[in-house]
C-alpha cells in the first residue's frame, strides 16, 4: 500500500503521460508554487496554465517516471520527457528531478530540477551548445517562456 501523497504524484504524472493538463492542475492547491530552471516562481493558476500550455503544444511527446516517494509532508520523483521543441523542431530528452510539498492531499510546492545547458544544447542546437551555459542566454530562454505563458493565459 502506497502513501496517499505518492498516489497523488502517480496521478499527476499518469495524467501528464496522457497530456491531461486539467487532471494535473487538479493535483495542485489553489496557492501552489512552481519553479524550474525555465519557469521560475509561478504561483496559483499560473502553474496549472503552464501545464495546459505545454500539453496543448506537445509534439512527438512521451513521458516516463519512477522513484516516486512521499510522506505526509514531502515527496519526490524522477521523470523524463521526450518531445520535439516546436521553435526549432529539434528532439529533446529532458531528465528531471521533482520535489513536492503537500497540504491537505494536494501539492502546494513543486520544484523541478534539470540541467538547463543540457536542455539548451538539445533544443537550440549549436547556439545552445556554445552559449546555453551563459546567464544572458538562460535569461532569454526564461523571458521567452514567460512571454509564451502570458500570451497563452491572455488567449484563454
Amino acid at each position: 500500500m502506497t502513501h496517499p501523497n505518492a498516489d497523488l504524484i502517480q496521478r499527476f504524472y499518469s495524467a501528464f503521460q496522457k497530456l491531461d493538463a486539467e487532471t494535473m492542475a487538479a493535483c495542485y492547491a489553489a496557492d501552489v508554487r512552481f519553479s524550474d530552471p525555465v519557469f521560475v516562481g509561478l504561483s496559483g493558476a499560473e502553474a496549472g496554465d503552464m501545464w495546459r500550455m505545454l500539453c496543448s503544444r506537445a509534439e512527438d511527446f512521451s513521458l516516463t517516471f519512477d522513484a516516486v516517494h512521499a510522506d505526509d509532508h514531502a515527496g519526490s520523483a524522477r521523470w523524463v520527457a521526450t518531445y520535439r521543441f516546436s521553435a526549432t523542431g529539434r528532439q529533446v530528452v529532458n531528465h528531471i528531478q521533482a520535489r513536492f510539498v503537500f497540504r491537505d492531499g494536494l501539492i502546494v510546492e513543486h520544484r523541478d530540477h534539470f540541467d538547463l545547458w543540457r536542455w539548451a544544447r538539445q533544443a537550440l542546437g549549436g547556439k545552445g551548445l556554445l552559449l546555453g551555459w551563459a546567464p544572458p542566454v538562460q535569461a532569454a530562454i526564461r523571458r521567452q517562456a514567460a512571454r509564451g505563458l502570458a500570451q497563452f493565459r491572455t488567449a484563454r
